[in-house]
């Protein structure tokens, strides 16, 4: 035995844990319900809910799709019987972490065969514990030994009985969900909280973005209904230039690893473009099909990743897969440009041409007609519309610190590092 703190130690199956906790395998403390049934055959007319392991998002426990059907029109693999309070776990390796806890609202309804679906003896574990517990670092590393098969490994529902998890008592496992479970409110909240601003911002940008600020008269242009006072341009009269890029040799390694920023269409990923993908030296610039696009402009991925753009807010080599548009800054400006583009991500699809890989051409890319307000305008909208963006940036990092926190407390509470308090 070892002494930690005030708390007593013992190590069971190489496990540390506290000497009321247990070490158990899911066969000593639950079951697998079994219970199937053949929609298409039994019920053809039957409407029941099917959960497939898309309808459960990968690592949270949250049920975010459940399908409505008809037995005749159920898919083959929905077969297995789920009821309340009963924990579906995935066998399958893309969606390992696709685990949910069965509400009252779901209870004789029908999840697929990719599920192991648990029933747990409630005098030895409770559900939402159990939930917890099964995405714990132990359990996955269990799950990883276990799987077989090449594409999809996977496990089988005897394998599911042979996964260990620790337990404490039925007290301790309550609290320890309890305070879990308000973690995951507070990130439920928050989660709302993006989806309502997404809405929000969606909404805005249709109706700021065809209709403007306070404008009362309008007018039938080839793009659609625009105020009255603004134009319908074409991308290359308030564009410079329209530049290409390209790709240093990678196998000449004085190309590479100098103090020029380079990117692919990979590295957007979200309004702005700050820092490079990788660098390039002033010999990878001279000898490559790349350009430098100087900062302040409009990156749009004309090959990989279509539909994709960004504002680069330093000077950036670009690849084969981008097109840098140097704006005229007196016409249009670029942060309102980034707006007009997400808006209408479809029409730069449109543009795309090939059959293997599908890229837009210069040329085409120059005749996109598009909305434009003057300058005044433009950066009203662009500060409503930034304003909601900040506010969604906000909630993101919000709901990143909250994670981070549950993760902690999963770590420390599901392993008995740390003990909640019994009142």
């Amino acid at each position: 035995m070892e002494m930690r703190g005030d708390q007593k130690f013992v190590y069971e199956r190489v496990e540390r844990i506290p000497t009321e906790w247990k070490v158990k395998e899911l066969l000593e403390i639950a079951n697998i319900n079994k219970e199937y049934q053949d929609p298409i055959k039994e019920y053809p007319e039957k409407k029941f809910f099917y959960l497939d392991i898309d309808s459960v998002e990968n690592g949270s426990g949250k049920i975010r799709g459940a399908k409505s059907t008809i037995g005749k029109e159920a898919p083959s693999r929905a077969r297995r019987i789920i009821h309340y309070n009963d924990v579906i776990m995935s066998m399958v390796r893309p969606y390992l972490k696709a685990f949910a806890i069965i509400p009252r609202e779901f209870d004789n309804q029908i999840c697929s065969t990719g599920f192991a679906v648990i029933s747990c003896d409630e005098k030895k574990v409770l559900p939402h514990y159990l939930l917890y517990a099964l995405f714990t670092k132990s359990v996955m590393e269990q799950c990883n030994k276990m799987m077989v098969g090449g594409q999809y490994p996977a496990l089988n529902q005897s394998q599911v009985l042979k996964i260990r998890i620790l337990c404490p008592p039925l007290p301790e496992q309550k609290k320890i969900a309890e305070v879990l479970g308000t973690a995951d409110k507070a990130i439920e909240k928050v989660n709302e909280a993006i989806e309502k601003t997404q809405r929000l911002k969606k909404g805005l940008m249709r109706r700021l973005l065809t209709e403007g600020i306070g404008h009362t008269e309008f007018k039938e242009t080839e793009i659609g209904r625009i105020p009255k006072e603004w134009d319908a341009v074409k991308l290359g009269d308030i564009a410079l230039d329209l530049m290409g890029g390209g790709t240093p040799s990678t196998s000449n390694e004085s190309y590479w690893d100098g103090n020029i920023p380079w990117m692919t269409s990979a590295h957007i990923n979200g309004r702005e473009v700050i820092t490079g993908q990788r660098y390039i030296t002033q010999e990878g610039l001279k000898n490559s099909a790349t350009n430098l696009i100087p900062k302040g402009n409009l990156l749009i991925a004309s090959r990989v990743g279509i539909g994709k753009v960004a504002v680069n807010k330093i000077d950036i080599a670009i690849s084969q897969d981008l097109t840098g548009v140097v704006i005229n800054k007196e016409r249009a400006i670029p942060d309102f440009l980034y707006w007009n583009f997400a808006n209408n991500e479809r029409k730069l699809k449109t543009l795309a041409q090939g059959s293997t890989i599908k890229g837009i051409l210069r040329e085409d890319l120059s005749k996109l007609k598009l909305p434009l307000p003057n300058i005044p305008e433009q950066k009203k909208i662009m500060g409503v519309l930034g304003a909601v963006d900040e506010r969604l940036e906000l909630l993101r990092k919000r709901k990143e610190r909250l994670e981070k926190i549950k993760r902690g407390l999963m770590e420390d509470l599901l392993t008995g590092r740390k003990r909640v308090r019994m009142s």
